[in-house]
């Protein structure tokens, strides 16, 4: 059995939750804390939890007697008196289960344990939970801010990252710890999984290299989990990076991110006071904590996924623009192509750049690769593949920038690649760097009727979510 079936026959099992009202995001929550202790069975790594708290004790039990010592469990767990494991607190901090029915539980529970776990472990049981997370990112797309990063994408963005042993690298907005999980996978592709390495420089990978910061507490749990499927062990703390909690996060080498999008709750600033420019705006404070955290080497790199209001936006975006590009070198701009994120209409871009050694004119040319106009329509039906980034990949030479040629000319306006000089940018109004050449084929999307009734149904999908969630929170409420 492969993981992706595994995968598919645990998201069957919340079919069994329905009934007591379980979303998928709280079925994944749960899911999780079972899970752990399955794992921990299956890789020999039990000595960390207490006794009394195996696997094989969660599954001896019955009935009234399983739930009551899952509730128990869940507790004891969370308690650093009772479980001496930092991480363990932390993936169990505050849990409590939302599974009412005694028999659902005790079904879930047992599935779990008749699973194919010797194919998990031959395949990777880290894969296997990275699989379990996309698949919640595919049936939530409604969720309030909740943006999934494609993972062809954060592949994409890693290989022209290019990271290297012996490099912190950081994602700010970690979520469930995808970036710093590929960047991974990436070192051990390049280093034979660090077999290469001696002993000190495997135990950096391993404790240092990889860092992250995330603010939701559930969303952080899940990161936890995936972190330590993976053997990384770097510091991954819960809370806003743009609070003083975030101070922390400076002296990076690479930086990987795709940052929560809108504004901080009721219009308030962003409370760290290592910002120079004061906004409500998220993407954009952001923006000057990624530059702000980059080595001053000449090689600390970022490569960020933004919407297009971080390229126009006037006043304090002006301002931020002006200043990236005066204490970075933003050599790249990618232009995303519409319908990648499940928020509908959301247009995006990632942006990368390499922070000077000086803090003044270190951008002399921003290259614009637009994969957003006369492109095929994508969708659940129609994802993004590593061939429709082929062409990007070749005209990006992140090994020899010198050598870029553009593909766009007078000749042939339609190229995709194009280069703007500084200069040029200065004299657009605003430093807009929202710059589009491309002639559109046309205006309307070019669905098939799958695709349109794919999109008719996921409208309804989220209106019903929608209702749903007003419901719960007026559920109290009396006329």
């Amino acid at each position: 059995m492969t993981n992706k079936e595994i995968v598919q026959k645990l998201w069957k099992m919340a079919d069994v939750l329905r009934d007591d009202g379980i979303s998928y995001q709280n079925y994944v929550t749960e899911l999780t804390y079972i899970l752990f202790l399955k794992m921990m069975k299956e890789q020999g790594t039990e000595k960390n939890i207490p006794e009394g708290y195996h696997w094989d004790d969660l599954i001896s039990k019955e009935g009234i007697e399983l739930k009551t010592f899952y509730k128990k469990m869940l507790l004891d767990l969370g308690n650093p008196e009772i479980a001496k494991d930092n991480r363990l607190n932390m993936i169990y901090a505050d849990a409590s289960t939302h599974i009412d029915e005694p028999k659902n539980l005790e079904k879930i529970i047992k599935d779990i344990d008749g699973l194919d776990w010797y194919s998990a472990k031959e395949e990777g049981l880290g894969d296997l939970y990275e699989g379990l997370l996309e698949k919640n990112a595919n049936e939530t797309k409604s969720g309030a801010g909740q943006y999934f990063t494609p993972r062809i994408l954060i592949d994409v963005m890693v290989e022209l990252m290019d990271p290297d042993k012996g490099e912190k690298i950081n994602d700010p907005a970690a979520g469930t710890f995808g970036f710093m999980i590929a960047a991974d996978h990436y070192l051990k592709e390049k280093y034979d999984g660090f077999f290469d390495l001696s002993p000190e420089e495997v135990k950096f990978q391993k404790e240092e290299a990889l860092s992250g910061m995330e603010l939701v507490p559930n969303t952080h749990k899940l990161a936890l989990m995936n972190a330590l499927l993976h053997d990384i062990e770097g510091r991954l703390d819960q809370g806003d990076s743009l609070s003083a909690n975030g101070k922390w996060m400076k002296g990076f080498d690479v930086v990987l991110t795709n940052p929560p999008f809108g504004t901080k709750k009721g219009g308030e600033r962003a409370t760290r006071d290592d910002l120079t420019y004061e906004t409500s705006n998220k993407q954009l404070n952001f923006i000057q904590t990624i530059y702000n955290s980059l080595k001053r080497t000449g090689h600390a790199r970022a490569a960020v996924v933004v919407p297009d209001n971080v390229l126009f936006d006037s006043g304090v975006g002006e301002s931020i623009r002006r200043d990236l590009m005066n204490k970075c070198n933003l050599h790249t701009i990618l232009r995303l192509p519409t319908g990648i994120f499940y928020a509908q209409g959301v247009q995006t871009n990632v942006l990368f750049f390499e922070r000077g050694t000086t803090e003044k004119d270190n951008t002399k040319n921003v290259w614009i690769y637009d994969m957003r106009n006369n492109m095929r329509s994508f969708g659940k039906r129609n994802p993004l593949n590593k061939q429709d980034f082929e062409e990007f990949i070749a005209c990006y030479k992140w090994d020899d920038f010198k050598n870029r040629q553009e593909t766009w000319s007078a000749e042939n306006t339609n190229g995709r690649w194009r280069k703007y000089s500084i200069e040029q940018i200065q004299n657009r109004d605003n430093l807009s760097l929202d710059i589009s050449w491309m002639e559109a084929e046309s205006d309307t999307p070019d669905y098939t009727i799958a695709e349109m009734l794919e999109l008719m149904q996921e409208k309804s999908d989220n209106i019903a979510t929608a209702v749903s969630k007003l419901q719960e929170l007026l559920g109290d409420v009396k006329e």
